[in-house]
C-alpha cells in the first residue's frame, strides 16, 4: 500500500486527468497524482480515537502513511522535473526512484548515527535535546538533498532509528516529557498553519483559474476524489487476499473477512502533505513563465481533500458501527498488559533492592519502606491476575533512596527495551509504561526543565 497504490493511483489519475482536463499533459496529470495519492495518517488516527477498531488495521494505516509520503512526493519530484524540462521517461524515472529513494535512506541512516552518537554522548539538556529533535528532520532532508537523493526517505529512516534508540538517546523523564510536550504542539501548530495557508491562497487561487471556472475545478475535484476512493478499494481487497492464496506462511494470519478491508478502504482521507505538496508548486518555470495549470491543480487537490475529510472522515464512525467489527488477533487486555508489565518492572526493583539496598536499608526507613511496597504491589498484581508509604531523615539518607530509585528506574528502562524488542507486548502499552516510570522519576528530580 504504501508503494504499489501510491504508484498505481498516480498513474491512473495522471492518465485520467489528461484525457479529462483539457490542455492538461501526462507529466502534469503524474503531478496531480503524486500529490493526491497519499492519505493522511493523522485524519484518519483522529477519526477513529476511541472507536473499537482492531489493532491490526490501526497499525497496517500507520505503517502505511510512514512510507508512502514518501513514495508519493518521489513521483511528486519527478514529474515536477518532467514538467520543467519537458521530457519524461517511464523507464528512466522508475530506475531513478529506486535509487533515490535507497540513497536517501542510507543517508538518513547515516546522519542519523552522527545524531545518536550527539545526544547519547555529549552533555545536553532536556531543551537541547527537544531543540535537536526539531532540527533533525531538516539536517537530514537537506544532506541528502544536496546529493539529489530522496530527503524524505533520508527523514523517515533516521527517525525510525533514532525512535528505535531513543531509550538510550534521552535518558530522563524530563526529557522524554518535555519533547513530548513539544511535538505535540508543533505537530498541531504545522497542521493548523498549512490548512490556514491554503485558505488565505484559495481567492488567489480562484482567481488565477483562468480559461476554468470554479464549476470546472469543482468538477475535476468531484471526479478525481471518486477515482481516488474507488481505486482505494480496487486496491485494498486484492491485496488483503492474494498473499494468501499464494503464500501458507501469510495464511496463518487470521482472515481478514470483508469488514478490515472496507475500513482501510474508507479511512483514505487526504490531509495535510497534499496541500503542503501542492502549494510548494513553483509559481514560475526556469525560464520565467508562469508554471502551467498551477491554480488548477491546487484547486482541484482542495477539492480532494475536502470531499475526502468531509464525506468519508464523517462517515467512517457510521461505517465501523454498522458493520460491527471486532478484534481480529487474541489480544491480551489492556489492564492485564498493564499489570504484566509492572509485574515485569517490579521483579527489576526487587532485584536490585535484594543487590544494592540491604546495606544501605539498615536506618533508613524510606529504603525499608520502599521494598515493602514492591513487595505489596507484586502481591496485589499477582492477586489481580488471578481473578482477572516518615519521621525526619538526614539528607545523605534521603540522597541514598533517591540515588536507588534512579537506578531502578533505568534499569526498568531497560526491561521495557527487552520486552519491546521480544515483541511480548503492543508497543502502546510499554510507552505507557515508560511515560510512569517518567513521572516517577519527576518526583525526584522536579519539573524545572519542563
Amino acid at each position: 500500500m504504501a508503494f504499489g497504490l501510491v504508484f498505481f493511483t498516480s498513474s491512473i489519475i495522471a492518465y485520467t486527468s489528461a484525457l479529462l482536463i483539457p490542455g492538461f499533459t501526462l507529466a502534469l496529470g503524474f503531478l496531480l497524482g503524486g500529490i493526491v495519492s497519499p492519505p493522511d495518517a493523522v485524519a484518519a488516527a483522529t477519526v477513529l480515537k476511541g472507536m473499537k477498531v482492531p489493532k491490526r488495521l490501526m497499525t497496517i494505516l500507520e505503517g502505511e502513511s510512514l512510507i508512502n509520503d514518501a513514495s508519493s512526493l518521489i513521483v511528486f519530484r519527478f514529474a515536477l522535473a518532467a514538467v520543467l524540462t519537458g521530457t519524461f521517461s517511464m523507464q528512466e524515472a522508475t530506475g531513478q526512484f529506486f535509487m533515490v529513494a535507497g540513497m536517501g535512506t542510507v543517508v538518513g541512516l547515516a546522519g542519523a548515527h552522527i545524531l545518536y552518537v550527539i545526544h547519547r554522548f555529549l552533555p545536553t539538556t532536556p531543551p537541547i535535546d527537544a531543540a535537536l529533535t526539531v532540527m533533525t528532520p531538516y539536517i537530514l532532508f537537506l544532506c541528502a538533498e544536496q546529493f539529489h537523493f530522496s530527503g524524505v526517505m533520508a527523514v523517515v529512516s533516521g527517525g525510525l532509528f533514532m525512535s528505535y534508540r531513543a531509550h538510550e538517546v534521552f535518558k530522563t523523564g524530563s526529557t522524554r516529557l518535555n519533547m513530548l510536550g513539544v511535538w505535540t504542539t508543533l505537530i498541531f501548530v504545522m497542521n493548523a498553519l498549512v490548512f490556514i495557508l491554503i485558505g488565505l491562497e484559495l481567492p488567489e487561487i480562484i482567481r488565477g483559474l483562468g480559461s476554468y471556472s470554479i464549476a470546472d475545478g469543482i468538477r475535476y475535484g468531484l471526479i478525481i476524489s471518486a477515482i481516488t476512493i474507488v481505486l482505494r478499494y480496487l486496491w485494498v481487497y486484492p491485496s488483503a487476499y492474494i498473499p494468501r492464496w499464494l503464500s501458507a506462511k501469510a495464511r496463518r494470519d487470521p482472515s481478514p473477512g470483508w469488514k478490515g478491508p472496507l475500513i482501510i478502504s474508507w479511512a483514505g482521507m487526504r490531509g495535510v502533505v497534499s496541500l503542503a505538496t501542492a502549494l510548494s508548486i513553483p509559481v514560475l518555470m526556469d525560464n520565467g513563465v508562469t508554471f502551467p495549470q498551477r491554480n488548477l491543480i491546487i484547486f482541484t487537490t482542495f477539492v480532494v481533500i475536502f470531499v475526502t475529510l468531509v464525506f468519508q472522515g464523517l462517515t467512517l464512525p457510521l461505517v465501523i458501527k454498522l458493520i460491527k467489527i471486532e478484534e481480529i488477533d487474541d489480544i491480551m487486555p489492556e489492564d492485564e498488559q498493564q499489570a504484566r508489565i509492572q509485574l515485569c518492572l517490579d521483579d527489576v526493583a526487587i532485584r536490585l533492592l535484594e543487590k544494592y539496598g540491604n546495606s544501605d536499608a539498615e536506618g533508613n526507613e524510606l529504603i525499608a519502606l520502599y521494598r515493602t511496597t514492591i513487595k505489596n504491589e507484586v502481591y496485589n498484581i499477582q492477586q489481580r491476575l488471578e481473578s482477572f508509604e516518615c519521621g525526619e531523615i538526614k539528607h545523605k539518607e534521603i540522597k541514598k533512596y533517591h540515588s536507588l530509585l534512579m537506578k531502578i528506574y533505568s534499569e526498568q528502562r531497560k526491561e521495557l527495551f527487552r520486552l519491546k524488542k521480544e515483541h511480548a507486548f503492543e508497543d502502546e502499552e510499554i510507552r505507557k509504561a515508560e511515560v510512569q516510570i517518567d513521572l516517577n522519576e519527576l518526583k525526584i528530580t522536579g519539573s524545572g526543565h519542563l
